[in-house]
């Protein structure tokens, strides 16, 4: 164990490289980045200081003076070490475009996705895998057949199209919810039970369109390893033994069934964390790290979307090893040797 746990860890050193690296080398080939943007975005305003004659370009010296306030003056390689070395340092630079820290920013927006993702989560799996284990139980019946074509509806619709109905109808047309925001203008004068009212009120539309497309595939599976489970010998063999139903099911099938769920549970929990859903934040104006990205993206502002990639990846990596390692907390039988 102590073996695989330390190659495990070694091999996250050139996951890591290898994605920064890739990215990087893509970033070099867009066109469009932070220099021309800046560029453009100067001539355009002395063209508009100047009157209505055409847009003065910049002279050369003050495109040089933009490379080298963006680092730009150097060539790629050194550019690339010295990103290289921030980010073992976990300095994951300055924005472009924001006069923020990248660490700033992702601390700014997170609360937001923070939000989203774990009301997601939690209510995707309290619903589900007990949803999952009825229709195990049931399997066949009315109830089975009912539940899996409203699940599976709710699957076939898009988040961002479910949002936008939610919104026509109760934001809009019933006015039960807010159409934007995650709280209200007045919500610091509000008492704390006020808050949290305040809060509630503005997430459930978000987060129920968000979290409808996740039922089915928690459920299915709970549903799909509990019949696995339940039609294997030791399971006749409990029944034989004059146990109850109720035994059989929660004693001896459910820790066996559980496997595949709770062995993804770290990495669902921990991506509650940083989850950024845009399109959904963009319907309902919530300034996540979703949106972030996007607009990252989009202004080539390259520090928050490489600072982004590195954590989010890292995390990722270290994610999916408590992973496997939870196989061996669920299943003892389980050995990486």
């Amino acid at each position: 164990m102590i073996s695989y746990l330390l190659r495990r860890l070694l091999l996250v050193i050139p996951t890591l490289l290898g994605v920064l690296l890739i990215n990087f080398a893509v970033i070099q080939l867009v066109p469009g980045g932070p220099v021309e943007q800046l560029v453009s975005q100067l001539s355009s305003r002395e063209g508009q200081w100047g009157g209505q004659g055409p847009r003065r370009t910049l002279d050369a010296q003050q495109i040089k003076e933009i490379q080298t306030l963006y680092g730009f003056d150097k060539p790629a390689h050194e550019r690339l070490l010295q990103m290289l070395g921030q980010f073992a340092r976990f300095d994951l630079g300055q924005s472009f475009f924001q006069n923020k820290d990248v660490w700033s920013l992702i601390k700014e927006k997170l609360p937001v996705s923070v939000s989203l993702g774990l009301w997601s989560f939690f209510i995707s799996y309290l619903v589900a895998v007990p949803l999952g284990v009825a229709k195990a139980v049931r399997a066949g019946s009315r109830f089975d057949l009912v539940t899996t074509l409203l699940v599976l509806t709710g699957y076939a619709i898009p988040s961002f199209v479910l949002g936008v109905a939610l919104l026509v109808i109760f934001g809009g047309q019933l006015q039960w919810f807010p159409l934007r925001g995650l709280t209200s203008a007045h919500w610091d004068d509000l008492s704390w039970g006020a808050r949290v009212a305040d809060y509630l009120w503005h997430i459930t539309l978000p987060v129920t369109a968000m979290v409808l497309g996740s039922f089915a595939t928690t459920a299915m599976l709970t549903k799909n390893a509990f019949l696995e489970e339940i039609r294997k010998q030791y399971v006749l063999t409990a029944r034989a033994k004059g146990l109850s139903e109720r035994q059989v099911l929660y004693r001896h099938v459910f820790r066996n069934a559980l496997i595949p769920i709770v062995t993804g549970f770290p990495a669902a929990f921990i991506g509650a964390f940083f989850t950024g859903s845009l399109l959904i934040e963009t319907l309902f104006s919530l300034d996540g790290l979703g949106l972030l990205s996007y607009e990252s993206v989009i202004r080539r502002d390259y520090p928050v979307v490489l600072g982004t990639l590195y954590l989010f990846t890292l995390i990722g990596l270290l994610t999916k090893l408590v992973s496997d390692l939870c196989y061996v907390w669920v299943d003892p039988r389980v050995k990486f040797d």
